[in-house]
């Protein structure tokens, strides 16, 4: 689904030349969830924002089924941990908005959007506005949209950052029930260790200086991801490694 071959990127810092990301080489494969967690600095939103087509490679390519990324497509969406939703639309019309873009019927439109709305457990709040809701739900809120445009690839760039921590392991668990219903491929960038074990098939740990991966380190536990897992030896021995091996990682100064 993803291949990212050998990217580069070098970036003008001070007359000088800085290198965010070198020789990064990384595959996705159909549904799968993969995180990506390391140090600040270590070229992790960079590495997103290629693969989204809103930077390009210095040199490598990144292709999404086999056709280089030249720019943002439909079969990305893309999700920040600012929720950018549209403060004078319901959240129905915020979700429906991309799909209004692609010419679909307002009927369809409709049956569309509640279907994602209903599906991250919105369905009450509809014909809302964004102010009225917590920051969680307007993340759900952004979350339904991304889908109901039927992206093959879902981009996530530290999307619960800015939520409570009993929010954030609520979002968690939404995201997955979500993908279990309506798979997609998901890259999904925290800086959060025990977030990036929980969710992942995969974890790819990044290090800087200049930007590469470290290490990927597969997590064999079983979904649906419940507290159980999340408090089993299973579970703290991967997030042990995943700790070690991000926290072995030079931060940047």
């Amino acid at each position: 689904m993803i291949s990212i071959e050998h990217v580069r990127k070098v970036f003008p810092l001070n007359g000088r030349e800085f290198v965010a990301l070198g020789d990064v080489s990384l595959e996705l494969a159909g549904n799968e969830f993969v995180t990506v967690v390391g140090p600040s600095g270590c070229g992790k939103t960079t590495l997103m924002n290629i693969l989204a087509g809103l930077e390009t490679p210095s040199s490598g390519r990144a292709l999404v089924n086999g056709a280089p990324v030249t720019g943002p497509g439909p079969e990305r969406g893309v999700i920040f941990q600012q929720y950018a939703l549209f403060p004078w639309l319901t959240v129905r019309e915020n979700v429906e908005f991309g799909l209004r873009n692609k010419g679909v019927p307002k009927a369809e439109r409709r049956r569309i959007a509640d279907h994602f709305i209903e599906l991250v457990g919105l369905g009450k709040f509809a014909g809302a506005l964004p102010k009225t809701l917590s920051g969680g739900m307007r993340q759900r809120v952004a979350i339904a949209r991304a889908y109901a445009v039927n992206p093959s690839i879902l981009l996530m760039d530290e999307p619960f950052g800015a939520v409570d921590a009993m929010t954030r392991v609520r979002l968690q668990e939404q995201l997955l029930a979500t993908w279990d219903r309506e798979k997609r491929t998901i890259l999904f960038i925290t800086h959060d260790v025990d977030e990036a074990v929980f969710l992942a098939n995969r974890v790819v740990v990044m290090a800087a200086h200049p930007g590469r991966i470290a290490e990927i380190v597969d997590v064999g536990l079983p979904y649906p991801r419940t507290d159980e897992i999340r408090l089993s030896p299973a579970f703290t021995a991967l997030r042990n490694r995943v700790w070690s091996a991000v926290h072995h990682q030079e931060p940047v100064p």
